[in-house]
């Protein structure tokens, strides 16, 4: 993942922008990826960086022209990069033409595109539900004299999915961008774009897990079950209409991100069969939650809930702490964000790396003063916000990181300047070389590039699961902790395979994994008994 305002920037505004990611792709396609997600570069006022979307068929002046965007699509597929790009559909910008139109009156043709409702007889909102970004989900227009839903900003109208039209221009947004030859989207919010038609109240929760893991304890939106306002059964009928669409296009692909209560089984919903999403990804483990029991379970219930279903896993990304800190808290710094990344990698599915996560990058201190998120700002200091894993990529160890030649938007983290590209590039002992060499490794296995996984219970600390693809078997062990595990060996035909690059061994029966370290083993074959035996 690529956010575009830090990772380069190529003008020395001090915010990155679309040739800044051109000019590094050598370095992307390095790292032995299959492509990249482009997060927002759209036009907007950016009052939320551009998820707040002001012309879905056009490049903000801040991240460059259409024709940057071409330039990078095309060098991308040169260096057999895919390209995938955020659609964020459920609501625009309230200075999208749109809601200019629709804010008007109540009469003109896209008065119906948001979602209008007239206030209660005491002038209060509609219902009870509530904003990510605190508060009241609805704002009242004045000129409309109605209320507007907004899951977010206030400057973040929803639209309204149960008119046909809405689904049927956003449709035509996204063929724009195929055309222009983009590989696929990633879907925000995925589960958000309808609500209930009727309006009704969301429940409180009567069990804290009932609580949304995506979202701070502190904010009042954990206290509601999302029943009515996201996650609507209407959803799964207008994500058959986008997947019917990128067949049209073969090779491309959908990624949507799932926030819900429930989000493995949302995430299973949305994944089934043929005509839905390709992969989805949670924020289960995006969370603060790390124990091994936690890690298991997660997968075991995705494969329980959609055994035939294909995700997409994440420990990192813009919206949250960067996993180096968010886990790895009081951990080895060198060797935790590796082994984190080496398991993620080894599970069933797609893996997306946030930029900087290669690199070992914990999260930035960001001060008060310095703060640009709105949710931040809104909740600090309790909530420090998403500055924290949004400051700009290190390429070298200079006072702005080789970012920019001018002050960037967020201040560089001087603990990110000693993990720098450029260091690290000079040490085949540093971790960008040893995840290089795990992602080309791992290539070269089918097992765990297309393999089903069998998790092993009753492993402890230890997480150990078995993947296989025809005749390969590999057998993994994961240490996540600072001291040594051994364990009894499941199989008696195990033979270590050397160049994943990690320190686990076999001995005699027993499995020995150092801390921080793992094991990948195949499973031999037995030989068949003789019939003459």
């Amino acid at each position: 993942q690529i956010y575009p305002r830090s990772f380069y920037d190529s003008n020395g505004d001090g915010i990155g922008d679309l040739p800044g990611v051109t000019e590094k792709l050598e370095y992307i396609a390095s790292l032995g990826v299959d492509g990249i997600w482009l997060s927002p570069f759209f036009s907007s006022p950016m009052k939320d960086f551009g998820y707040d979307v002001s012309d879905y068929r056009d490049v903000d002046p801040m991240f460059g022209k259409l024709d940057d965007f071409k330039i990078l699509v095309s060098k991308a597929h040169r260096l057999n990069l895919k390209v995938l790009i955020d659609q964020v559909i459920s609501h625009t910008s309230d200075e999208h033409p749109w809601f200019k139109e629709s804010s008007s009156s109540r009469d003109n043709l896209k008065s119906d595109w948001y979602v209008w409702a007239d206030p209660k007889p005491d002038g209060t909102p509609p219902n009870n539900w509530l904003s990510i970004f605190t508060g009241s989900a609805w704002q009242y227009h004045q000129e409309r004299q109605q209320y507007y839903l907004h899951n977010f900003l206030v400057s973040q109208p929803d639209l309204n999915f149960h008119n046909e039209e809405v689904r049927k221009a956003n449709l035509e947004n996204m063929r724009f961008w195929l055309e222009l030859g983009v590989d696929g989207f990633r879907l925000d919010t995925v589960n958000f774009y309808y609500h209930d038609a009727e309006l009704r109240d969301n429940p409180p929760i009567l069990t804290e897990d009932q609580k949304n893991p995506a979202i701070p304890d502190t904010n009042p939106y954990t206290w509601q079950q999302h029943i009515y306002d996201l996650s609507r059964p209407e959803n799964i009928q207008f994500i058959r209409d986008i997947r019917k669409l990128l067949d049209e296009y073969p090779g491309s692909t959908l990624v949507g991100e799932i926030t819900d209560d429930y989000p493995l089984q949302r995430m299973a919903e949305y994944t089934q069969g043929t005509d839905r999403l390709h992969m989805a990804y949670t924020f289960d483990l995006l969370s603060s939650r790390s124990e091994p029991a936690y890690i298991r379970s997660i997968i075991q219930q995705f494969n329980k809930a959609a055994p035939r279903a294909w995700p997409c896993w994440a420990l990192s990304n813009h919206d949250v702490m960067r996993s180096a800190s968010r886990w790895g808290k009081d951990k080895d710094a060198e060797a935790y964000p590796l082994i984190i990344l080496v398991m993620i990698m080894s599970m069933r599915g797609s893996v997306c790396l946030y930029q900087g996560e290669e690199l070992g990058l914990c999260e930035a201190e960001v001060p008060f003063e310095k703060l640009q998120d709105p949710y931040g700002i809104s909740y600090w200091p309790e909530y420090k916000g998403r500055d924290g894993c949004r400051t700009p990529m290190v390429w070298d160890a200079s006072e702005y990181a080789g970012f920019s030649v001018a002050e960037p938007w967020l201040p560089v983290d001087k603990n990110h300047r000693s993990k720098s590209v450029e260091l690290q590039n000079k040490s085949k002992d540093s971790l960008l070389s040893k995840v290089r060499g795990f992602i080309k490794w791992r290539s070269s296995q089918p097992a765990l590039i297309q393999g089903s996984i069998h998790i092993l219970d009753d492993t402890g600390d230890a997480l150990c699961w078995v993947r296989t693809f025809n005749e390969q078997s590999i057998y993994i062990a994961i240490n996540l902790t600072g001291s040594r595990i051994t364990l009894s060996s499941p199989y008696d035909n195990l033979i270590v395979l050397e160049d994943s690059g990690l320190d686990g061994q076999l001995n005699g029966g027993d499995i020995v994994i150092p801390p921080y370290q793992g094991l990948f083993a195949l499973i031999k074959p037995k030989e068949p008994a003789s019939k003459f035996c």
